[in-house]
């Protein structure tokens, strides 16, 4: 058994916030911790720095396909160099790109998977990508979504919103725990708690409680507007935007409700994600 633990999901689906609660809730600090902390208690599978270290060239020369055949061999680099469980982000979906798997399941021990609304997720990811809402609808019904190969990140292999929720849920029964975004919202110190105990991280109420407040939304806004944050991707968006639910209600028109449903509706429904009269 391995000793990776995934932090996954859809971009703009809830990824950050998990990892700024578990970083909190293992540092067990009296104050939120700072961004630049975080990496300590989760790292980021798409570090380009990772990729061009087991390369021996720059990642930011490499093709998709490359990256992706580097991946078992950088994941074995990211298990080797921890000292017991690691916590990793990314946004794969579960699967393989090209005949290369994106995850190297033997030193995987087990994976917590965020899942959204997509009629809300449209909403931040055009907001996050400088896009307009169809277009953010259209790539999310992309089955050959991949994100850029930059400074900051790898490429990563998203696809679609229902794929890439439907490969993670496939898992289940292997060990993938499925959270809803919602659930974190509206349920935080019953889905935290799960979380929590998943992760065998104990079930501390004060010290999850205090976790939960540590990486509430708006300590995580105000640490933003002070000092930046290194994954927002424009100086003028803020990364930590809204984190609200159903803001589609006043956001999204019925004609594209429709079309995010049409591109969605069967794992829309198997999550309970389809509104009423739909």
């Amino acid at each position: 058994m391995g000793n990776i633990v995934w932090l996954s999901s859809y971009p703009k689906s809830g990824n950050t916030w998990l990892r700024a609660f578990i970083a909190n809730l293992v540092a067990d600090a009296r104050a939120p911790l700072a961004f630049d902390t975080w990496p300590r208690y989760a790292v980021d599978e798409a570090n380009p720095e990772r990729f061009s270290r087991v390369a021996g060239a720059p990642s930011s020369d490499l093709d998709v396909d490359a990256l992706c055949r580097l991946r078992v061999a950088v994941q074995a680099d990211i298990a080797a160099a921890a000292h017991g469980t690691v916590f990793v982000k990314t946004h794969n979906l579960a699967g393989s790109f090209g005949g290369h798997a994106l995850q190297n399941w033997t030193v995987t021990a087990g994976a917590i998977y965020v899942m959204r609304n997509p009629l809300d997720t449209c909403i931040s990811f055009a907001a996050h990508f400088g896009l307009s809402l169809d277009v953010a609808i259209a790539r999310m019904a992309d089955p050959n979504l991949a994100t850029g190969n930059d400074a900051l990140f790898v490429s990563e292999i998203i696809g679609s919103w229902s794929q890439h929720v439907a490969s993670w849920a496939a898992l289940e029964a292997s060990g993938v725990m499925l959270v809803r975004y919602e659930d974190m919202l509206e349920k935080p110190l019953k889905t935290f708690t799960r979380v929590a105990r998943m992760l065998k991280l104990g079930d501390d109420r004060a010290r999850i409680v205090r976790a939960i407040e540590f990486s509430d939304f708006k300590f995580l806004q105000g640490m933003e507007r002070k000092h930046g944050f290194r994954e927002a991707v424009s100086g003028t968006v803020p990364f930590f935007r809204k984190g609200l639910a159903k803001q589609w209600r006043e956001r999204l028109s019925r004609e594209q409700v429709a079309r995010v449903i049409a591109d969605h509706r069967e794992v829309m429904r198997r999550f309970n994600y389809l509104p009423a009269g739909y």
